[in-house]
């Protein structure tokens, strides 16, 4: 038998070739959905370097950029920039302290009418957010809350509570019972063990959840809109809403505001990615 007649079992001539020229054109069509999802991302970003300030005749590339228009946004949006950052900061840590006990409860404690609970978070998350936020108005009203950070931010956090019990939860439930045994029978008590054992394990689930409280508290309109009447307190979204109406032919400062509203997401989005795909599959397979 000569060499050239010798095969390897299982392969054929154009095994190797269909998978090497799958990957290319995959990678080809991913590379196009990308520049299509991120092109108004650059679209603002080159428009808020436009020296015309005007997007009708903008050049492809900011070949002679101008910065004047961040100088304006800095200026006239700074103080609602703050205003969103202590807003959706204070969201992070009211949702946190309220939802990471309760997670906890649900997940190890045999309370009676758990899933009645369960059950009920899970209606609160398809409640129209205008149905709450007239509620609120009139409860913010009688309260002397209205036109107040607090306020936004018992409106924001009580938005993330029911997703981030879940999330947490969720992931809770994956971890080993014997963990919890075992620090139960070295004499920790149930708060020992929930803030020296529990907490720990779950940073995942605890960052996914804080993560998308900030995202969902920075991006408000409607509660910001409704629970805001003077421009005392009033967050970026409402800035920029209020904002183009006063400056529709100076888009420069409209979309440099856009983009520096855009930064702290993207600053989180990075370097939590990691923890996001951990804490939102933890509790998938147990």
């Amino acid at each position: 038998m000569s060499l050239s007649t010798l095969r390897v079992p299982g392969r054929t001539a154009g095994a190797s070739v269909a998978p090497e020229r799958r990957r290319w054109w995959s990678t080809v069509l991913a590379l196009l959905f990308l520049a299509i999802m991120l092109f108004p991302v650059y679209w603002m970003i080159n428009a808020s370097l436009q020296p015309n300030g005007t997007t009708l005749q903008t050049s492809w590339l900011p070949l002679s950029p101008d910065f004047s228009g961040y100088a304006t946004a800095v200026s006239q949006q700074g103080r609602n920039l703050v205003t969103s950052l202590l807003v959706s900061l204070g969201s992070v840590v009211v949702c946190m302290a309220i939802a990471a006990p309760a997670a906890y409860a649900l997940a190890y404690f045999k309370v009676r009418g758990a899933g009645v609970v369960l059950f009920a978070i899970l209606i609160s998350q398809m409640i129209p957010g205008i149905v709450v936020a007239n509620a609120l108005y009139t409860a913010y009203n009688d309260l002397g809350l209205l036109n107040s950070i607090p306020g936004l931010i018992l409106a924001d956090s009580s938005h993330g509570i029911p997703f981030a019990i879940l999330i947490i939860r969720a992931f809770m439930n994956g971890m080993p019972s014997s963990v919890i045994e075992a620090a139960r029978v070295d004499g920790a008590g149930h708060l020992r063990t929930f803030f020296s054992i529990v907490l720990p394990l779950s940073r995942n689930s605890l960052i996914t959840a804080a993560l998308f409280t900030f995202l969902f508290s920075w991006s408000d309109f409607l509660f910001a809109l409704t629970l805001t009447t003077t421009d005392q307190v009033r967050p970026v979204t409402l800035g920029i809403f209020q904002y183009i109406g006063a400056y529709v032919n100076d888009w420069s400062s409209v979309m440099a505001t856009a983009v520096l509203a855009s930064i702290p997401a993207i600053i989180l989005l990075v370097l939590a990615q990691k923890y996001i795909a951990a804490g939102t599959t933890g509790g998938a397979v147990k």
